[in-house]
């Protein structure tokens, strides 16, 4: 496993991290305690000292899971990165929350949740400007800062990219941005990359799967399980992403590599990139995962 620092933050990430949405229960599995501590076991087995995770992941489950495993664990093995500005209500819907006085209500329960006095990076969470820009707000986290309950701020960017939310990162004491990033969806490289760059800001990449189509085990034509949140793309978005998926490992995934350990190392290899966060289901995940970073040493990659 490869580290590297996280912009001006300073904190010392892997390379390939571990994304925990699908803890929530919203992915059609519920997860046991045991099954995700095996699955960070196996993490850190790996190398892996990066975890992701969200307050509005099953309404604070995905923290609880971490945090209990946290509790028997180093936690200075480990750099947590978790989010605030919405409220889990049910499956895929969430109530926004973005005043101030609703966000140290969510701090807080994180905080409990994860079973930790201190949040590495504690990041906005695909929001609007009209609530981005709020002095208040960004007054209440820094004294929170001040408190100790939060090391670093970061902003994770929604799917369409916000180039204003990034450009603003270092005027509101933001040190890391999350962006949506993976060979077939590349608006990163326009409307964050530059920025990014230009501000010494970590870059977390997620959905570097580009939400399991790069990751080999599909064709055009699958038909998603009713609990699956991927039957709701569009039919033809997701042949033609699948039949761009099978040229890229045709004419540009070196034979005997898997496409998808190809596709994390392949976001990996730009300039702006820190790290990515691809979901892990289990071990074998995980371990198949980790050794995308031995690819980076390959001179074939990601020339932008």
């Amino acid at each position: 496993m490869q580290h590297r620092k996280l912009g001006s933050t300073g904190l010392d990430v892997s390379v390939v991290g571990i994304g925990t949405w699908q803890y929530g229960g919203e992915w059609g599995q519920p997860f046991s305690q045991a099954q995700v501590d095996a699955i960070l076991d196996t993490a850190a087995e790996a190398g892996i000292n990066l975890i992701d995770t969200a307050e509005c992941y099953g309404d604070h489950l995905s923290e609880r899971l971490i945090g209990d495993y946290l509790a028997r664990r180093r936690r200075e093995d480990w750099v947590v990165a978790t989010k605030f500005g919405h409220h889990f209500h049910g499956n895929f819907e969430r109530d926004q929350r973005w005043q101030p006085a609703q966000v140290l209500t969510q701090l807080d329960d994180s905080l409990r949740a994860l079973k930790t006095d201190y949040i590495d990076l504690y990041q906005f969470h695909s929001g609007t400007d009209a609530v981005f820009f709020q002095d208040e707000l960004w007054h209440l986290l820094h004294e929170q800062q001040r408190a100790g309950k939060i090391r670093h701020l970061g902003i994770s960017i929604d799917k369409q990219g916000n180039p204003r939310q990034v450009e603003a990162a270092h005027s509101i004491g933001a040190g890391a941005i999350q962006v949506l990033y993976n060979r077939l969806e590349r608006d990163a490289e326009q409307n964050a990359f530059p920025a990014a760059q230009a501000q010494d800001l970590g870059v977390l990449v997620r959905v570097p799967l580009a939400s399991g189509y790069l990751s080999g085990k599909y064709q055009p034509g699958v038909v998603f399980a009713a609990d699956d949140v991927r039957r709701n793309h569009p039919t033809d978005t997701v042949d033609a992403m699948l039949r761009e998926a099978a040229l890229i490992q045709q004419n540009e995934v070196p034979a005997g590599v898997p496409i998808a350990q190809w596709a994390l190392a392949w976001c990996l290899r730009h300039a702006a990139v820190t790290a990515v966060i691809p979901g892990c289901k289990s071990p074998q995940q995980v371990r198949d995962n980790a050794r995308a970073a031995a690819l980076l040493d390959d001179a074939e990659g990601n020339t932008p």
